[in-house]
């Protein structure tokens, strides 16, 4: 939620400062007339926007791959809206002006259709980066909280933009974007990781058991970043406070002892700086072994079973629950573990504890999905049974009236696709 948030927040104060510098500049110089096209812009890239965002919400993508490819897209975007503003924000104000005069110079229609499009390519161009990014976070995020976060971030950037436009609200931009960068910077670095982990899951690029097991956890938990973004906008607040502390001169006698004064209050904003860093440290080190002991839990119990004649054989009576069912099986001189669950169409998962990536780390099960006890990746329970990625090494299975027959050689083969 809080990354949506941000991202809404970020890009729709910019669309509000290119839309809110044009009317000003309308109003100023005696056009006002031209606002209708203006307006018509913004409504039509809204529009567009919108569509865009419920084409992407609907394109429900199920390839790990795919999915790390666009939350990779979306970091990019990320650091490109970041790089963008700060390089063009001291002269964005005198380019929208004179781009305006230009088109101000033709006839009222032509220059309104200028105008219009003026503004519609810039909305659209936040627009449709909103919802790419949006859809690259609902991905790895809760979706009914980012949208409930979109919709705050944009109702507080229309609000920030209408209220400094009217001169109501003083906000000193060089700062809004200053912190609202290193934020979104952690929150590129979010989406960068996660879509590295997909692809990793996808086996689109060669990963293994400890790079997994570092990065999984991270970024499959939303409580980690939360508290890293929390952690770096009280930074953040903490030092424009100090700075505005230390920014006016104090009054003093003569220069020795003002410079005296000043020493005194740097050098104890600077304490109260490390003081905050240090703390936050602490908290995300905390947060950090909370993330990592839920994954490195206790391996669920699992219900030993003997074959006969090679054949195992598990009645169905008491595992059609639609959760994980955990066995053992002695073969030759090892014991295998797998996982057995009935899937919602009805029929039934079977596979190793253990995948090709993470090799015997083994499962859990949280709510719908089945979770990676290694590097955190969920499973779709109907998913269950296919190859590749992080999905468990699947063996066949037969059902005999209410038994389940599974060969002891069918998981002995599977077996060896497992890395040790």
């Amino acid at each position: 939620m809080i990354s949506s948030f941000l991202i809404a927040l970020r890009e729709g104060a910019e669309a509000a400062l290119v839309v809110g510098i044009v009317l000003v500049y309308l109003d100023r110089t005696g056009r006002s007339r031209l606002a209708r096209f203006v307006w018509s812009g913004v409504a039509l890239a809204a529009a567009l926007s919108l569509a865009a965002a419920i084409a992407l919400e609907r394109w429900q993508i199920s390839e790990d791959g795919f999915e790390g490819l666009l939350m990779l897209l979306a970091a990019i975007f990320v650091v490109s809206m970041i790089v963008w503003m700060n390089r063009i924000a001291r002269h964005l104000r005198k380019e929208i002006e004179q781009r305006v005069e230009a088109f101000a110079q033709k006839s009222e229609f032509a220059a309104g259709l200028g105008l219009g499009t003026f503004v519609f390519l810039m909305v659209l161009r936040e627009g449709a980066e909103l919802a790419l990014i949006l859809r690259a976070v609902e991905l790895s995020a809760e979706g009914v909280a980012v949208w409930i976060g979109t919709g705050l971030g944009l109702a507080l950037a229309i609000a920030v933009g209408f209220f400094f436009f009217e001169g109501t609200l003083k906000i000193p931009l060089g700062r809004f974007f200053a912190v609202t960068s290193a934020i979104l910077m952690i929150v590129a670095l979010q989406l960068a990781l996660t879509g590295f982990h997909e692809l990793s899951e996808a086996m689109w690029i060669p990963s293994g058991k400890r790079e997994m097991a570092i990065v999984g956890p991270i970024v499959r938990n939303e409580y980690f970043f939360f508290v890293v973004i929390l952690g770096a906008a009280a930074l953040l607040i903490l030092r424009e406070w100090r700075s505005m502390k230390t920014a006016a001169a104090p009054q003093a006698l003569n220069s020795a002892e003002e410079r005296r004064i000043r020493w005194e209050r740097r050098s104890q904003s600077r304490w109260m700086f490390t003081a905050a860093a240090v703390f936050v440290a602490v908290i995300l080190t905390l947060t950090a072994e909370f993330v990592y002991g839920r994954v490195a839990a206790a391996a669920p119990e699992a219900q030993s079973v003997i074959a006969q004649n090679g054949i195992v054989r598990i009645s169905t009576a008491g595992i059609g629950d639609g959760n994980l069912h955990f066995f053992q099986v002695a073969a030759g001189n090892t014991s295998l573990r797998f996982i057995v669950i009935r899937k919602p169409d009805g029929n039934w998962g079977t596979a190793l504890d253990a995948c090709m990536i993470c090799g015997w780390a083994g499962y859990r099960q949280s709510g719908e999905n089945v979770i990676c006890r290694n590097c955190a990746s969920a499973i779709y329970i109907p998913s269950i049974g296919q190859s590749g990625g992080c999905n468990p090494v699947t063996f066949p299975a037969r059902v005999d009236g209410s038994d389940l027959l599974i060969d002891v050689s069918t998981l002995t083969d599977a077996a060896r696709k497992v890395p040790q």
